[in-house]
């Protein structure tokens, strides 16, 4: 027997990601939130203090089994989303440009130095993902279905200065990485097969573009788990070449001071929380199957960061920086052996491949969000509108690449995944405004910890700021 109220049938008609409630169980096995969670007066928007009523303290301790429940459109069959699959989105999100570039910008700080910076970095990552995950899942509690953006969450949270804040770091932080995505591929595709700039471009923008659009979950989540099984593939042959010419001792490098200047890129690198709203609809809001994505997903790229960095500053301990110029590792490889070459080209193609898909997804949903649309559908629109700027941007200025990741990791992602994260936890969590259900925080230490992750970033975006005025001086 299942219990639908009036809201809900005409709800679940108009959106297929809607929550359904589940079968009821026994009586010993009955939760408040099986009963109470739709009441035939309920509206989302009216009565949020009414859901937080759903749960007592030891439902809080027990956790979720889900929030509600995705439908397949045509079939009306209810399609759970798959944690490997989830694992793999965040893993192929963040396995992006970013590991292109960190050898160059460690090389001076040393690879000891630069090993526990990026572990510090995919701490700290990792804590921001999991308050975005904590603010979008009780901000899918009180409205009642998934496909809730950061918009929504920031102004649930933060208000109007919040929302501000948040979409234009959103859109730029994205459309910059894109354009670093969209200009690296076209070349590689050129440089391989020798057709012009612009048809490469515009390939790689409708094939993947195309697979984020018209694939189901399923489908998105097996081509991640191919492009990442063949980024692990290459990456093993590429560190397998490289090692060749490895100087232990040139590992233990340690230059503390040069740490700073390093933060924005690693940073960069492990960006992954444009997807963590995708992931709990896809997960239905099972707060314990998004925690497992985040920290898998990202452990993998961290592994694989840490590598490769050994591999090339242990390989090239005499690669420097020539002046303020940054050298690019991958072309050091290329003219020092020429094996490398075509490795390479498929490693990074692959690595741009999977964080093309993972930023598509989650802007194409920002947009939606912005524009009003329902969630679950696909709309033209959206698409439409993350891919055809990225694609032009990128084909007006082709060398772009580098640019684009400097400024996106130093004055982009420390804001909207560093500050912002923070600052929604700490408004929803001690808010006396604050309705939203008290589900248990999914990062522990309370003020303390969101302090320190607020702080942290501020710090560094401060740092950075007046180093440019600085070097303009």
């Amino acid at each position: 027997m299942v219990i639908i109220s009036p809201l809900l049938s005409f709800s679940a008609l108009s959106n297929p990601t809607v929550a359904f409630p589940t079968m009821i169980a026994p009586a010993a096995q009955r939760s408040p939130f099986e009963l109470r969670r739709f009441p035939s007066h309920y509206h989302p928007l009216r009565c949020p203090a009414r859901i937080s009523k759903c749960f007592s303290q030891k439902q809080s301790t027990e956790g979720l089994e889900r929030l509600f429940s995705n439908l397949n459109q045509a079939t009306m069959e209810h399609e759970p989303g798959s944690v490997t699959s989830a694992i793999f989105l965040v893993a192929g999100t963040t396995v992006g440009a970013g590991i292109l570039a960190i050898p160059a910008v460690t090389q001076e700080a040393g690879f000891l130095a630069s090993a526990v910076t990026c572990i510090l970095c995919w701490i700290y990552m990792v804590v921001t993902g999991l308050l975005i995950a904590e603010v979008n899942v009780n901000t899918m509690c009180e409205l009642g279905s998934g496909g809730v953006s950061l918009v929504s969450m920031a102004m649930r949270t933060l208000g109007k200065i919040g929302v501000q804040a948040a979409c234009w770091s959103y859109i730029f932080i994205h459309y910059a990485l894109l354009v670093a995505y969209v200009a690296r591929s076209s070349e590689i595709l050129t440089n391989t097969f020798g057709i012009p700039l612009w048809e490469s471009a515009t390939l790689f923008s409708l094939v993947f573009g195309g697979i984020c659009y018209f694939g189901s979950q399923r489908l998105i989540g097996a081509v991640n788990g191919f492009l990442v099984f063949g980024i692990l593939v290459s990456f093993t042959s590429l560190a397998g070449v490289a090692s060749g010419n490895l100087q232990w001792s040139s590992l233990l490098q340690a230059h503390v001071e040069a740490i700073p200047q390093s933060i924005p890129i690693i940073a960069l690198a492990f960006v992954y929380q444009n997807v963590v709203p995708v992931l709990c609809t896809n997960l239905e809001g099972n707060l314990s199957k998004v925690r497992t994505a985040i920290v898998l997903g990202t452990a993998i790229p961290l592994i694989l960061f840490l590598i490769w960095d050994a591999v090339i500053l242990g390989s090239m301990p005499n690669l420097a920086a020539s002046g303020t110029e940054i050298i690019d590792p991958l072309e050091q490889l290329r003219s020092s052996n020429g094996i490398v070459g075509p490795i390479v080209d498929v490693f990074s193609f692959l690595a741009i491949a999977t964080s093309y898909i993972g930023f598509v997804l989650g802007l194409s949903d920002f947009v939606a969000d912005l524009l009003r649309l329902p969630s679950g559908q696909s709309k033209p629109l959206p698409y439409v509108l993350t891919l055809l700027p990225p694609l032009v941007l990128a084909l007006l200025d082709p060398e772009i690449f580098f640019k684009a990741l400097d400024f996106a990791g130093t004055y982009g992602v420390l804001v909207l995944f560093g500050v912002l994260p923070a600052a929604m936890s700490w408004s929803e969590r001690y808010s006396d405004s604050s309705q939203s259900p008290p589900l248990p925080p999914l990062v522990p230490g309370g003020r303390f910890t969101l302090s320190l992750v607020a702080g942290g970033a501020l710090l560094v975006i401060v740092t950075e700021i007046f180093k440019d005025v600085m070097h303009l001086q």
